[in-house]
């Protein structure tokens, strides 16, 4: 598998410094002048515009890639309008469709030098939304226009290039630093349990050799209610033996009835007093029920033992031609539909255990990760003493088995305590380690990205703490990180060159 993986980076790598080579040697072969480039985001849509510097009485094109913030991919249909608007005068065009995927180009000649804005107006066949771009200068001459837009290049001491049309086409994304609560966070090892109402104890009714049915009995097996899964017989056994059993019981039966039922006729005529009709009666409705129970778990010369529940057969507790006594455990049935998470923490841990607010369960085996809201779980209980047999303190979580939880099993987990300490964090994707040292990308552009060296804090197995290195409203790369690793190891082009369409 590790051979595979590398490869797969290997051929990305390669693909990027192809992509990047090609790029640059267009580059070199078409010379051209700096280019203004222009971010903006709504609550749905990135753009990310390269425009020739606005000059009033001058055609300037403007190369406009837009993408959606939910998932970073391009838009592939839907009509655009730009409006460029300088104090009361504005200028307009629209597009219908992209020039290709997720890229429209725009021609707008501003006719008023000064200070405004560009408004991109987006409609697609599912949402409206706009994206206005501020503080847009339009000049008088053109040398005064190229000299500001050299002194606006993004620009970064450990600078990597990733185009939009390479970030489309993998899972990448970004996102914006935040200051938000991120209490103590206490990570230990917990296991998964069944729960006490998922679960049921199968139990022999009457006493006698366990046998197992044709179809095979395991552990693990789906079984739906009622399905048989043992059968208990006692022919031939001087005590408990069912068939001597039912046979007594089904003659005190018959007895009983046929006694109440002649003492229910003489007590028309005063004969029988209303005493011995009640004794009667009762001996009569004492034996039935006797009767009914024994016959409806005895057939053919034996007992029955079904399932209680729908679910899979946990554990088996008998083996086959065992003699089982009354009441004794055969088997275990659970629903694996609720499951307990029992985590053990130090009793330096107890102060903060009212403040619990959430957890992040993390499969050790898969690395899959899930929170206590997605798997619809609550906080149940957590120990309030010690003892020297056992110091740690339980604390127990009850959650939905969606995901396909194995009972029995370790996890790792995440508590997350309730704060008012505000932090600055990251996806724990967005951390990419080398040499003991950790770093993000910071976005400078949306295809320039600087590798930044930060210092982390606690995780809670999504998100990490930043102690140093980013500042609230910097966007950093939250997926994807790894591939502008490799496009900045494979030297692809130069941040400045622009788009060659």
């Amino acid at each position: 598998m590790k051979i595979v993986n590398l490869f797969v980076a290997l051929l990305l790598a390669a693909a990027i410094t192809s992509c990047g080579n090609k790029q640059t040697a267009a580059a070199e072969d078409h010379p051209h002048d700096e280019n203004l480039q222009l971010t903006a985001y709504s609550e749905t849509f990135e753009v990310y515009a390269e425009a020739k510097p606005f000059v009033a009485g001058q055609e300037s094109n403007i190369l406009a890639h837009f993408s959606f913030l939910k998932n970073f991919k391009p838009i592939t249909e839907g009509r655009i309008t730009v409006s460029l608007i300088v104090g009361a005068e504005g200028i307009r065009q629209t597009l219908e469709k992209p020039l290709r995927t997720g890229i429209y180009e725009f021609f707008l000649t501003p006719a008023t030098a000064g200070v405004g804005k560009m408004i991109f107006d987006i409609e697609t066949p599912d949402m409206k939304s706009q994206i206005v771009v501020h503080n847009l200068r339009v000049f008088t001459e053109v040398h005064d226009a190229q000299h500001f837009a050299a002194g606006a290049i993004a620009s970064a001491n450990n600078g990597a290039v990733f185009t939009k049309e390479q970030s489309w086409k993998l899972d990448f994304a970004t996102e914006e630093v935040h200051l938000e609560p991120f209490g103590q966070v206490i990570h230990t090892v917990a296991q998964i349990m069944p729960s006490q109402g998922d679960q049921r104890v199968v139990v022999a009714r009457a006493g006698g050799i366990i046998s197992f049915p044709a179809q095979e009995i395991v552990e693990g097996k789906n079984v739906n209610e009622g399905e048989q899964l043992f059968s208990v017989k006692s022919d031939g056994m001087a005590d408990n033996n069912l068939s001597v059993r039912l046979s007594e019981v089904t003659s005190e039966y018959n007895r009983a009835k046929a006694e109440y039922e002649r003492k229910k006729d003489l007590a028309k005529d005063n004969i029988v007093s209303q005493s011995d009709l009640l004794k009667a009666q009762t001996e009569y409705t004492n034996a039935k029920a006797v009767y009914s129970n024994l016959s409806s778990n005895f057939n053919m010369g034996k007992q029955t033992i079904t399932s209680p529940i729908r679910g899979y057969i946990t554990q088996i507790l008998v083996s086959n031609g065992q003699y089982v006594e009354t009441g004794e455990p055969v088997a275990i049935v659970s629903r694996n539909i609720d499951l307990f998470v029992k985590a053990e923490l130090q009793p330096k841990y107890y102060p903060l255990l009212n403040s619990i607010v959430s957890a992040t369960f993390v499969n050790t085996g898969s690395n899959l990760r899930y929170t206590l809201e997605e798997l619809d779980g609550r906080v149940v209980s957590f120990g309030k003493s010690s003892d020297l047999s056992n110091p740690l303190i339980p604390v127990f979580f009850k959650v939905k088995n969606n995901v396909g939880l194995l009972p029995g099993s370790f996890i790792d987990v995440f508590i997350k305590t309730r704060t008012n300490n505000l932090a600055k964090t990251v996806s724990n994707e967005a951390i990419i380690e080398e040499m003991g040292s950790y770093f993000v990308y910071i976005q400078i552009t949306p295809e320039f990205f600087e590798k930044r060296l930060v210092r982390k804090g606690v995780t809670d197995g999504f998100r990490t703490e930043i102690l140093d290195g980013v500042s609230a409203g910097e966007r950093f790369v939250s997926k994807g990180a790894i591939l502008v690793k490799l496009a900045q190891a494979s030297g692809a082009l130069d941040a400045h060159s622009g788009h060659v369409h």
